[in-house]
């Protein structure tokens, strides 16, 4: 058995040290939750990238021969991007009315500019 000592203790100094020994653990466990910013890229199969489009695997090779898809190549397999593929959905966005009209009146304005300039 251990010889343990009592002594007084100042009931501020134990309530700062508990407090300090308790922000610290939850900020432990706090960083080691966040997860990292740097995270590697996903690589997906074709059967994956399917299903991530909602597309078939036929329409996928179809898509790739026509190179209308970001995709990379090794030995027989293709291998795609989440992040390329998402960036693919994203290029395919239709702009509303409200943003055709914005850039409408923003070239025209830039355009009378242009044309002032001139005369």
């Amino acid at each position: 058995m251990h010889n343990l000592v009592l002594s007084p203790i100042d009931p501020e100094k134990l309530i700062t040290d508990i407090s300090e020994r308790v922000t610290a653990n939850i900020l432990k466990a706090v960083q080691n939750n966040n997860p990292k910013t740097e995270q590697p890229e996903q690589l997906l199969t074709i059967q994956e990238a399917a299903q991530f489009l909602n597309l078939t695997v036929p329409t996928i090779y179809s898509k790739v021969s026509k190179g209308e898809l970001p995709v990379m190549k090794r030995s027989k397999r293709l291998y795609f991007s989440r992040t390329e593929l998402l960036e693919y959905l994203k290029d395919g966005r239709k702009k509303s009315n409200a943003e055709i009209e914005q850039e409408a009146k923003a070239y025209l304005l830039n355009n009378k500019k242009g044309l002032n300039n001139g005369k």
